[in-house]
């Protein structure tokens, strides 16, 4: 359900573009989806394209580009991608991680210094890279 929720906010975002750039039409949208945020990216694609019928963005072109995972240190500077630490993250984890990227600190640590103090340099969210149109 989470994904067709994006879906819906995606396709409103592009139509609001579309219209206020007086479109004809969208011909491509490219989507961002974050390592972090474990999207379903085919269950995505299929909910725009139930959605966008009948709209502006009927007929689109929907691309999808994966962002790494990568963390920062606070404490040392290290910097690792999710890839280096997921054998410490089975589904349960992962799937909390999904609904609240957030929490992604109760369960990693910093792979060189043992420190919970990082930040999420990239990977975390959901966002539309591109919306092209046709006047």
């Amino acid at each position: 359900m989470h994904e067709w929720a994006l879906a819906d906010g995606i396709l409103h975002t592009a139509l609001e573009y579309g219209e206020k750039h007086n479109a004809k039409k969208i011909t491509r949208i490219t989507v961002v989806l974050g390592e972090l945020q474990d999207v379903e990216e085919e269950i995505v694609k299929f909910a725009l394209e139930q959605m966008k019928e009948g709209t502006l963005a009927e007929g689109a072109k929907i691309d999808f580009e994966e962002e790494k995972a990568i963390f920062r240190c606070r404490n040392c500077g290290y910097r690792w991608e999710l890839k280096d630490v997921s054998s410490k993250l089975d589904s349960d984890i992962r799937e909390d991680i999904h609904f609240v990227p957030e929490v992604v600190h109760a369960f990693l640590e910093c792979p060189k210094c043992g420190s919970r103090d990082f930040e999420v340099v990239q990977g975390r969210g959901v966002y539309i890279k591109e919306i092209v149109v046709e006047n």
